[in-house]
């Protein structure tokens, strides 16, 4: 019994704070009572976090104001984004600066294969005939984007991810400019350097945030099962991991190619959402605004991700409207449009310096010790 009280929680007190044995054995075994307990931490957790999502989605749905909704959509659509790159950037150690590449595939190949018959005449009269006959429901379209960005990134990621460092950076920057000039020259498929209009707006709260569970239940499970432990090995010590028999090229594939398709997955969202856009949407500017979500919320931790995305898209939001000015009774402000981007490179800079990594600093929110600390809290109160 009293092994079973310390693999609660040696430092919670429970024997101090009067609970007997059966009553803290009780609630441990509630909790820890194996994979199959109907209140384990992790199956709780799940549910807690999908009641309170499926909540905060009717709310933001019927009570909100349209501007509150594309906030929100573009809230979790960053956060797929964030997450994909996180498995590359931040549990396999390979800095990617090109992953927006696979958002410009995804977007372009959902958008031409829904683009209705009538616009495709218009916009796109030259396609194949194959293609210019085709018009595909949301979700296909979606999947075929993301299996032509998987296949792109395995043909590519077998010369880059044997790469390292400063490399790999520059490489898939390369990456990168690559897909802009093929956009911006591909009349025939992009439309060139002109804006893509006539998507359908098929994007919605629910779409978005259907995919963020599942892209962030996806890559949490993969970054704690063998293929995880196997990237976080090859991102501490290359050499060792070599040494133990890992395959670096494999585990960096790996997350490379699953990264790319939820990526491309964000980059149909986006285009479905935003329904008119152009190949400068995909390129520098995106990166870094992506990359600056990930450092704040922290490198190797989904959680993370999901919290500096948060936090940098509210911190854009409000500095955006700010730059409008302001009448604050006894000071006239006067409009100061661009100064968002100048304080949020302030604030970039402030977050390097004091939290180098991150807000969260590749941890991850802990919510087996919550709910423990809750159900032994409640456990007290009732025995008192």
């Amino acid at each position: 019994m009293e092994e079973h009280v310390k693999r609660v929680s040696p430092s919670t007190g429970g024997d101090r704070a009067g609970l007997g044995g059966h009553e803290l054995s009780g609630v441990s075994g509630a909790v820890l009572g194996g994979k199959r307990g109907l209140l384990a931490p992790a199956r709780l957790t799940v549910v807690f976090l999908l009641v309170l999502t499926a909540g905060l989605l009717a709310y933001t749905e019927l009570a909100a104001s349209a501007y509150v909704q594309r906030i929100v959509i573009g809230l979790g659509i960053s956060i797929i984004l964030v997450v994909s790159l996180n498995l590359s950037n931040g549990f396999t150690g390979v800095f990617s600066l090109g992953h927006v590449g696979f958002m410009a595939i995804g977007a372009y190949t959902s958008a031409i294969l829904t683009l209705p018959l009538s616009l495709k005449r218009i916009n796109l009269p030259d396609l194949p005939r194959w293609l210019a006959g085709a018009e595909m429901p949301f979700l296909p379209a979606t999947l075929i984007g993301g299996a032509l960005a998987t296949l792109i990134a395995l043909l590519v990621g077998l010369s880059l991810m044997r790469l390292s460092g400063p490399y790999v950076a520059v490489a898939t920057m390369g990456f990168l400019v690559i897909v802009q000039v093929i956009l911006i020259n591909w009349d025939t498929m992009t439309r060139g350097a002109r804006t893509f209009a006539g998507v359908p707006p098929y994007t919605t709260l629910w779409w978005v945030w259907g995919w963020v569970i599942l892209t962030v239940y996806v890559i949490w499970r993969l970054t704690q099962s063998s293929f995880g432990r196997q990237m976080m090995a090859v991102r501490d010590n290359e050499i060792a991991a070599q040494a133990l028999g890992i395959n670096i090229l494999r585990a960096r594939l790996l997350a490379f190619c699953v990264s790319a398709f939820f990526t491309a997955v964000a980059g149909s969202l986006w285009a479905h959402f935003i329904t008119s856009f152009s190949p400068k949407a995909f390129y520098f500017a995106e990166t870094f605004s992506v990359i600056t979500m990930l450092i704040v919320g922290g490198m190797g931790s989904v959680s993370g991700s999901i919290i500096g995305a948060a936090v940098v898209t509210l911190i854009s939001e409000i500095l955006r409207n700010a730059e409008r000015g302001a009448n604050l009774g006894f000071i006239q402000i006067p409009p100061m449009y661009g100064a968002s981007q100048i304080l949020m490179a302030i604030i970039f800079v402030l977050v390097i310096i004091f939290w180098p990594r991150g807000l969260l600093g590749g941890r991850e929110i802990n919510f087996e010790r919550l709910w423990l600390r809750l159900l032994l809290r409640s456990t007290r109160k009732g025995v008192s």
